[in-house]
């Protein structure tokens, strides 16, 4: 099959799956949906930054984890850390703990989050400081944030990826995707960064997909690998390379879908 045919029948292809999968009855089970009960960007962009933080180990788990961080901080993130010291912080999670992250390092995260509203005015502003027009992708505006987020040598763990040890921050990524794509899934809020400049949130389940519809041959989930399937990804919809990204993952995160049947379709 020529090029440009191949790329016309993984468009109608994805985009019939797209119809068919990205709608709200199948975020659950998934972090997102905590996102959807914060109306105010300046609260929904700390729960999605939490949510994609703790987004690592068995569902169940995260979505526990979530709720109780969640719970304690009450109706506003943003006034419960806007009138929370460090010490208060630290007292209202202690005993916290998921997989290998504990109280502490979720207490840096938080007040990281803190000194970064204080100091840009949102976690949106600060992003946008670290990006420019020079720019032809994310990554230096991942960098720096993840930077102003780390400063006062604070320790979060796992709960932050750094992109310059070429980590494929699958986290970050799905957090930038929660908060600049808009459609019925992901709520959006953020401005200012181009979806052209995304990158595919790449796990377990996107990887075996990138492999199977030969997007990428590399072993290893690295940024460089990530970059490779959202530039395939980008040949079918330049202006949106991760539109696909919640429909494909449900093929290996829910029974009812399976992702050897979907590969098996579009390579036939």
């Amino acid at each position: 099959m020529e090029n440009k045919n191949r790329t016309t029948f993984y468009r109608d292809k994805l985009n019939d799956l797209y119809n068919q999968c990205n709608r709200r009855r199948y975020v659950h089970p998934d972090p997102l949906e905590f996102l959807y009960s914060y109306k105010q960007i300046k609260d929904r962009e700390i729960v999605g930054l939490i949510a994609s933080s703790l987004a690592y180990g068995r569902v169940r788990q995260i979505l526990k984890s979530v709720w109780f961080v969640l719970d304690i901080m009450g109706k506003s993130p943003y006034l419960f850390l806007k009138q929370s010291s460090y010490n208060d912080i630290c007292k209202s999670f202690r005993g916290f703990t998921h997989r290998f992250s504990k109280d502490s390092h979720l207490a840096d995260l938080l007040w990281g989050i803190k000194n970064v509203i204080a100091r840009f005015g949102s976690l949106n502003q600060c992003f946008l400081e670290g990006i420019s027009s020079e720019h032809k992708d994310i990554i230096p505006g991942m960098t720096f944030f993840t930077d102003q987020l780390l400063t006062e040598k604070r320790n979060s763990g796992h709960l932050v990826a750094l992109p310059e040890k070429g980590s494929a921050c699958k986290r970050m990524n799905l957090f930038l995707r929660w908060m600049v794509r808009k459609d019925k899934v992901d709520p959006g809020g953020w401005e200012g960064i181009p979806l052209s400049w995304l990158i595919i949130p790449l796990d377990t389940h996107m990887h075996k997909i990138g492999i199977g519809l030969k997007f990428t041959e590399r072993k290893q989930a690295s940024m460089r690998t990530a970059i490779e399937i959202t530039e395939c990804f980008k040949k079918i919809d330049p202006g949106d390379p991760v539109k696909y990204d919640f429909a494909l993952t449900r093929l290996g995160i829910r029974d009812d879908m399976n992702i050897g049947d979907f590969i098996g379709l579009i390579n036939s």
